[in-house]
């Protein structure tokens, strides 16, 4: 792909990269009313992005519009600011449409749903399950995940070696040329199609929402 060349539509747009694909916020924990959305723009372009939602009310967008250069990211700071009984298990969504500098035509868009609950325990409480007596390693030590039968958990101890050498790989290739970019001084084994880059920045996006979740 030659530098400055769009990329290759999905049915018409873009995929639009945004991380995490739902936000969650608890009523009992004040920390959790204001969540980070980050936006990559791994495309050799620059992108205008606009943040809509469904219930604007609810809530308070830091920078709901702007533009993200390319190879570059952006953080939204979406703030839950009416933390109302009556609003408990709703859910609402925030589009966030892309635009290329100059047009009023969206490149593409994506969903994002928002729910708020009650209690930080409440999202966990369908997808708990109790291991049986025998779910141990070879260590004999109970996995993180098991409750023992005092009720006690182990916790994990942070995130693992692979986690952080994945994430530093994904950075590398996000910020490493892209293949027709003929000003880098990079050999050009070392540049990369703008579909490895758009792997890379899904991957990170995963990680990212399993490290933060640790």
């Amino acid at each position: 792909m030659q530098l400055g060349q769009r990329p290759r539509l999905v049915n018409g747009k873009l995929p639009v990269f945004a991380f995490p694909s739902e936000l969650n916020y608890y009523a009992d924990d004040r920390s959790s009313h204001k969540q980070v959305l980050t936006l990559y723009n791994p495309y050799e372009f620059p992108l205008r992005f606009k943040v809509l939602s469904t219930s604007p009310k609810k809530y308070t967008v830091i920078e709901s519009e702007g533009t993200i250069k390319h190879g570059c990211c952006i953080d939204v700071v979406i703030r839950y600011k009416d933390v109302n009984p009556t609003y408990y298990g709703s859910r609402d969504k925030f589009r966030l449409q892309i635009y290329e500098q100059g047009q009023r035509k969206s490149l593409g868009r994506k969903d994002i749903v928002s729910m708020l609950f009650e209690s930080s325990q409440e999202k966990g409480k369908d997808s708990e399950f109790e291991e049986s007596e025998s779910s141990v390693d070879v260590g004999g030590v109970p996995s993180s995940s098991q409750h023992l039968r005092d009720g006690t958990r182990y916790q994990s101890s942070g995130p693992s070696l692979l986690m952080i050498l994945l994430t530093m790989a994904c950075m590398v290739a996000l910020m490493v040329p892209t293949q027709g970019d003929k000003e880098s001084r990079l050999p050009e084994y070392l540049h990369l199609t703008i579909n490895q880059k758009l792997i890379a920045a899904y991957i990170l996006g995963l990680v990212t929402m399993v490290l933060l979740r640790t």
